[in-house]
């Protein structure tokens, strides 16, 4: 049986994009998923492409409500009860920036947290059982081109993340959510180097300012040249996953295939 791959969630933006992609360009089955509307977000991620859409389900998952979660994993233990986990992107994330303290909202902030730092932390927790452990085999087969190695767990993160480079201030939730990303990818990566040795790694990935909801108020102040269609960041980010490496496990890598530091 084929290793899977995880996108969560793969309702729009880049994680619509990355899934789209990934069936382009593997043959191995995708879980995807999403809040609401499962069947018509099917058809959308297959709309256009040549592939087998029996490779691709659509599982309904929350990441602010754990049992959403819990429920999607028990799914894949018997979808796939002899194979592992080879790709995930975990990419939920919600922003509202904040540009004085004064402007700090305790139900905004909180809901930050829950969504772009519990969201990965639990998708964690849930779905690192299907990892492959030091004594799974790898055997690279015709089937799995495109795709690195070893098996890659990807956070979203995002350069406002990094502490070292915050030289404007602001975005207090969605800053600390981020940095927070970081961390939980690293202490992962240790876990994983502990119990997977070189076979699975974690990272944490910044995809560049993308032209999604999420960045929308922000396209107009950002350079042409520096606004990303989600496709393009798409692209991008599969081929740094591909490129890292079992060396540059643990740290957060830019849509460039460049360290950003702490």
């Amino acid at each position: 049986m084929l290793p899977f791959i995880l996108t969560c969630p793969a309702s729009r933006g880049v994680g619509f994009e990355l899934t789209r992609r990934l069936l382009k360009t593997t043959q191995l089955p995708i879980i995807a998923t999403a809040r609401t509307d499962l069947e018509e977000t099917k058809h959308k991620l297959c709309k256009g492409l040549n592939v087998d859409d029996g490779r691709l389900e659509v599982l309904k998952v929350d990441v602010t409500d754990e049992s959403t979660i819990a429920s999607a994993a028990a799914h894949c233990k018997s979808r796939f009860p002899s194979t592992h986990l080879h790709l995930a992107f975990c990419i939920p994330g919600i922003l509202h920036p904040e540009k004085s303290p004064s402007q700090i909202n305790y139900a905004n902030a909180l809901a930050t947290f829950k969504t772009n730092t519990l969201g990965p932390l639990l998708l964690q927790k849930h779905f690192s059982p299907f990892l492959p452990r030091k004594a799974t085999s790898l055997t690279p087969t015709p089937t799995t081109p495109g795709l690195p190695p070893h098996a890659v767990w990807a956070n979203m993160s995002a350069r406002v993340g990094s502490i070292s480079d915050n030289a404007l201030g602001g975005w207090y939730s969605y800053r600390s959510s981020k940095a927070a990303v970081n961390q939980i990818t690293k202490s992962f990566d240790i876990y994983l180097k502990n119990t997977s040795g070189e076979k699975a790694i974690a990272i944490a990935l910044h995809p560049g300012t993308v032209k999604t909801g999420l960045s929308k108020e922000f396209w107009a102040s950002t350079k042409e040249e520096k606004l990303f269609s989600a496709e393009f960041a798409a692209e991008r980010l599969v081929e740094v996953v591909k490129g890292v490496g079992v060396e540059g496990r643990g740290r957060c890598w830019d849509w460039e295939g460049k360290e950003i530091l702490p």
